[in-house]
């Protein structure tokens, strides 16, 4: 039987690339081509990575989310671009008391955040994978790499931590 370790030498490789990238993410897909019925992949996502809110409608598959190393949080939005719920998740649950992980109904706004450095999560999505149709942008958020981002994040943020406070 052949086997391919997923340990902690493939995930600090992502963490380090991740850390150099200009997107401060970087992922390592499982798969081997966009045919497969199930895509499976790490990403490696730095603490100020902006992740343009997105949501998954023309190739409509939900997504599962898995944290295994560090602190995330999935936010959701409305249609006008409003936070309506934020789920942390962490690949110490046991420990912390957050989930381990989320499962996200298809066309859904949403966007990850991590809440700390080296924050690595696992994705199973259902294939086969579309790029076009892949994801459609949330036209209220910033493009990826504006000068809105900044500020973007920083709303994005303080509405998080008002509504984890809530």
């Amino acid at each position: 039987m052949n086997i391919r370790r997923l340990g902690s030498a493939l995930l600090d490789d992502l963490v380090d690339r991740a850390a150099t990238s200009p997107r401060l993410r970087q992922h390592a897909n499982l798969h081997t081509s966009y045919s497969e019925p199930c895509q499976r992949l790490f990403n490696a996502i730095g603490v100020d990575s902006y992740i343009r809110p997105h949501r998954h409608q023309a190739d409509p598959k939900t997504e599962t989310l898995l944290a295994v190393r560090g602190r995330l949080t999935l936010v959701l939005f409305d249609e006008q671009g409003h936070v309506i719920e934020a789920v942390e998740f962490c690949a110490a649950a046991h420990q912390s008391g957050c989930e381990v992980g989320v499962e996200l109904s298809p066309g859904v706004w949403h966007t990850v955040l991590a809440e700390e450095p080296g924050s690595v999560l696992f994705e199973v999505k259902a294939g086969p994978f579309e790029p076009v149709l892949a994801k459609e942008w949330a036209p209220w958020a910033p493009e990826e790499g504006s000068a809105e981002v900044a500020a973007y994040m920083a709303q994005l943020r303080r509405a998080v931590r008002s509504m984890k406070e809530a």
